[in-house]
């Protein structure tokens, strides 16, 4: 995707993604995953999910990316949070507590940036990506993250002929062809949601589910 797509969309409030409580999958399935206290969690795309704020409560560190600085500015300002600012190659650095920001491409990301990251957590990142970007961030991105690293991954599935994203559909099939070669891959639970998306009906989507999965890097 463009970036100047997603900086038009957080300029212009077109944020319908953005949701005003944590995610429920996130919230009942976060606990499989079996992290220590303290683990540092990769949130790719983050915008200003209200999940940062829950993962930090958990007693994460969190580390968050985002494209859009208005998005970056937004989460700290809504929490009260006055972060302290520091540049690098990867981008300008936000940090309040444990909650970091990078401001920046998340595919400029290195082995190094990600080190010591214990868990991702997915839930807009894969499925607002065009198919040949999904390949990229799977194949190019994930191969940085360590040995043992695991991830809940929340994904969409409607009739891709019905809708164009974002967020695109990401069915089972191709979960499983993107992350089979490096990762296991659990399915924990699949949840219809049509009925709670006004704004797809209206769209002439005829069916809507949420996906969730664990996610286990091999050795």
């Amino acid at each position: 995707m463009d970036p100047d797509f997603w900086h038009q969309r957080w300029r212009e409030g077109r944020t319908g993604f953005h949701q005003n409580r944590p995610t429920p999958l996130l919230l009942k399935h976060w606990p499989a995953l079996a992290l220590a206290p303290g683990s540092r969690v990769f949130v790719p795309l983050a915008g200003k999910s209200l999940d940062l704020a829950w993962l930090a409560a958990q007693g994460h560190r969190v580390l968050g990316v985002e494209l859009s600085p208005l998005a970056v500015a937004q989460f700290f300002d809504e929490h009260g949070l006055t972060p302290q600012v520091h540049e690098s190659r990867y981008g300008r650095h936000y940090r309040a507590g444990d909650i970091e920001l990078i401001c920046g491409d998340v595919f400029g990301l290195d082995a190094d940036a990600l080190a010591g990251c214990a868990a991702v957590y997915d839930r807009a990142a894969l499925i607002a990506l065009p198919p040949e970007l999904r390949l990229r961030y799977v194949r190019e991105l994930h191969a940085h993250l360590p040995a043992g690293c695991s991830a809940l991954l929340i994904t969409l599935e409607y009739p891709p002929h019905e809708k164009q994203g974002p967020p695109f559909a990401v069915l089972e099939a191709e979960v499983r062809e993107l992350y089979g070669r490096n990762w296991s891959v659990t399915t924990l639970e699949r949840r219809d949601i049509l009925a709670q998306q006004p704004g797809f009906v209206a769209e002439g989507v005829t069916a809507l589910e949420t996906v969730a999965y664990r996610l286990s890097r091999k050795a």
